[in-house]
């Protein structure tokens, strides 16, 4: 059999360093030992930088990649949310263009998964043909309970036509309905999620910006601006008098794991109670950051150190192209580095593979460098100003 050896300055096997190794694979990239470098023998391909498996972004919204350098940054979420409602229509040659671009600026970059937010089948044609693992979540979106049934068909139709799309994809892929976010589902439409996701990998939006809360606690706020634009006079939500986690995860029984998305405005105290409702209920919580998004959005970034602190499943995303200077996970991390010095580089990597590959439950191939996987191999800078996949 022919392989191939790697080898840069450090290895990162999606869980530690391993100094003066070599990675060795078939010639697909299927991994066959990392060994010292001493023994490693002729033929050794070198490289600047530093390898790791293929990275996972937990959450993207591919079919908004349209939107590009069209809202500009640090308007504050919900002059976001409207614009993004009131922009997204452009003719169907660029969406698909665009799509292609971003899912080809991924693939390059070294992602090898993606959980993509989709409210359209609009992406299914350049994921057919993907070199990436897809989790599409469509997006479920319905204010009100008295069009609970009539929305939540609709989005039923367009999950099926993603999976009919991928039939003949020659990589995994998975489809399920999500919820947006706390400010778009009515408690029907939770209720009808929750009924049809039995086990499955979902996701939410959660506690983006303080509005969220106080949309629950009072009925009021700036998220009402947003309402305005779909002819709703109020919060069609019920007021609770609590936060909108403490409001809304309650509504999943059924063993879900829930990805968490953005999480900017999230307390500590919540953090501590949606992991004890999790635990107690039967879900699991998987909390995806996406920092460049909440950087690009609000000039702000999520609580990352209570989310290590109180031992959260961390993953990360990079949102859309509405949000986002780059669909970069080595961004991300830089960023997170940027921001946060104190957190280790191998836990921060770590939540870009192992971690990754795991919440989206595709840790058996994907992930890690261990024997009989095929996980992709992606080359970092030193700096993390660029990466690529070799394989």
């Amino acid at each position: 059999m022919a392989y191939r050896k790697f080898r840069a300055g450090r290895l990162f096997d999606g869980n530690r360093f391993w100094n003066e190794h070599v990675l060795v694979t078939d010639t697909t990239g299927r991994i066959e030992a990392i060994i010292p470098a001493a023994e490693a023998g002729t033929e050794v391909e070198n490289f600047e930088g530093l390898l790791a498996p293929g990275l996972i972004n937990g959450h993207c919204h591919l079919e908004l990649s349209h939107l590009k350098n069209v809202i500009p940054p640090h308007t504050g979420l919900i002059e976001f949310l409207c614009s993004v409602v009131t922009k997204r229509d452009f003719p169907r040659e660029v969406i698909d263009a665009e799509i292609l671009k971003a899912e080809a600026e991924m693939e390059a970059g070294g992602i090898v998964a993606v959980g993509d937010i989709g409210n359209t089948a609009d992406t299914a044609a350049v994921k057919s043909k993907s070199r990436i693992y897809w989790q599409n979540f469509v997006e479920v979106l319905g204010f009100t309970d008295d069009k609970a049934d009539e929305n939540f068909r609709h989005y039923q139709q367009v999950a099926v036509s993603l999976e009919k799309a991928l039939e003949g994809s020659a990589l995994p892929h998975r489809t399920s309905l999500v919820p947006h976010a706390p400010y778009s589902i009515s408690p029907k439409v939770f209720r009808l999620i929750n009924e049809a996701t039995t086990g499955q990998i979902i996701s939410l939006h959660n506690q983006e910006n303080p509005a969220e809360d106080e949309l629950y606690r009072t009925g009021q706020g700036d998220y009402l601006r947003f309402f305005r634009i779909f002819g709703i006079p109020a919060s069609p939500f019920p007021v609770t008098g609590m936060s909108s986690i403490r409001s809304v995860l309650p509504f999943f029984n059924k063993a879900q794991t829930i990805f968490l998305v953005h999480n900017t405005s999230m307390p500590e105290e919540d953090i501590v109670w949606a992991n004890r409702y999790a635990a107690a209920n039967g879900i699991s919580l998987v909390y995806c950051l996406c920092i460049n998004a909440n950087l690009y959005i609000e000039n702000k970034v999520p609580p990352v150190r209570e989310l290590k602190k109180h031992g959260c499943r961390i993953i990360l995303g990079t949102d859309s192209y509405s949000s986002n200077w780059q669909l970069s996970i080595t961004s991300e991390m830089a960023a997170i580095r940027k921001h946060f010095p104190d957190i280790p580089e191998e836990t921060i990597l770590q939540w870009a593979t192992f971690s990754g590959a795991s919440a989206l439950r595709w840790e058996n191939e994907l992930g890690t460098f261990e024997k009989g996987k095929k996980p992709g191999i992606c080359l970092i800078a030193d700096d993390y100003s660029r990466s690529e996949r070799l394989l």
